[in-house]
């Protein structure tokens, strides 16, 4: 049954081009080149392509995820100090499938549970820049070169941001009520047996799972992709978000904050600013703010974290991804 769904997969990405422009210029008779072929056809490219690539994908990543006992990774990184213990977590942030918001109750846990505060935030900053869905897509649209790269750009900034947020003794800032409810003792965790069969179907639920809650983000940002691709002149990105506007990357970050969404729905509509001209390293930065530094983040931070703290947080992870912009920019 996998040999034929793999078979299944391989021949529907590879016939994808030839449908997607038939449909467009063929079967709707629009013409080459105009504004809404071209949206058209990408569109109906780009949506089966990543959504086969999230389904294929995500099925491999949730199947070696199965080897990884998450709970006894957070007990590993609560015997750690600082430095190593940030390089875990940090570690542990990626390879968990939450978004900003979601991953704010694990970092409660952190807490809670008395972990460094500086730790706890490698996890939360890297959470939700870099999992799956991010990776995945990223290396469908960019390939692994800038998958990778953003990969350990992501990891760095939650290393190096959770270092200096530690250093700074900020705890005074955190609400009191948090420290007081202990957690039960994690001194010892189980590992779980699987057998290949479990783990397969494990994968197979995790991958409907996630699927089933980014189609829709994929597709509308997909839809939003297509209409910049066919209609927004190449030029006018070039200007705005363009290497030779060193302003381009702090304007991004500014203007991606209140801009919340997930991997899924922002990475298309990246993938489209950069066929229209934008730089690599100003989109990924836009990207970054936008996944990375939400206001309903903010907003549920703000009930355990004190304004200086909130405040402090949101100034390092945006420097953090200024500095990175500039970066890919400079590398690439």
């Amino acid at each position: 049954m996998l040999t034929i769904f793999v078979i299944a997969w391989l021949v529907a990405y590879n016939i994808i081009q030839p449908l997607a422009n038939w449909i467009a210029y063929d079967l709707l008779s629009l013409p080459q080149g105009s504004h809404l072929g071209e949206s058209l056809a990408f569109f109906f490219y780009d949506v089966p392509k990543i959504l086969l690539l999230l389904s294929g994908m995500i099925f491999l990543i949730s199947l070696l995820q199965t080897f990884i006992d998450t709970q006894k990774v957070r007990v590993m990184v609560e015997k750690r100090g600082e430095g190593i213990g940030n390089v875990m977590a940090s570690l542990f942030g990626a390879i968990t499938p939450f978004c900003s918001c979601s991953s704010v109750p694990l970092f409660i846990g952190f807490v809670q549970a008395g972990i460094p505060l500086g730790i706890t935030f490698s996890f939360l900053i890297t959470s939700p820049l870099m999992n799956e869905v991010a990776f995945v897509l990223l290396i469908g649209l960019f390939g692994w070169k800038v998958a990778l790269l953003y990969l350990l750009s992501g990891i760095t900034i939650g290393i190096i941001s959770g270092l200096i947020l530690g250093r700074m003794k900020l705890e005074r800032f955190v609400e009191g009520f948090v420290y007081e409810i202990k957690p039960q003792s994690s001194g010892q965790v189980l590992e779980e047996k699987l057998t290949w069969k479990e783990r397969v179907n494990r994968a197979t639920e995790s991958t409907r799972e996630i699927v089933g809650k980014v189609w829709l983000f994929v597709i509308v940002g997909i839809g939003i992709g297509a209409f910049i691709h066919g209609f927004v002149p190449q030029d006018a990105l070039t200007g705005i978000m363009g290497k030779g506007a060193w302003w381009s990357v702090p304007v991004s970050v500014i203007l991606g904050i209140p801009l919340y969404s997930n991997a899924a729905g922002i990475i298309p509509i990246v993938s489209a600013m950069l066929s229209k001209g934008a730089s690599l390293g100003t989109a990924l930065a836009f990207m970054m703010s936008v996944v990375g530094l939400s206001l309903p983040e903010a907003v549920i931070l703000k009930r355990v974290l004190k304004t200086p703290l909130l405040v402090i947080f949101f100034a390092v992870i945006a420097v953090s991804i200024i500095l990175t912009g500039y970066m890919f920019n400079w590398v690439l």
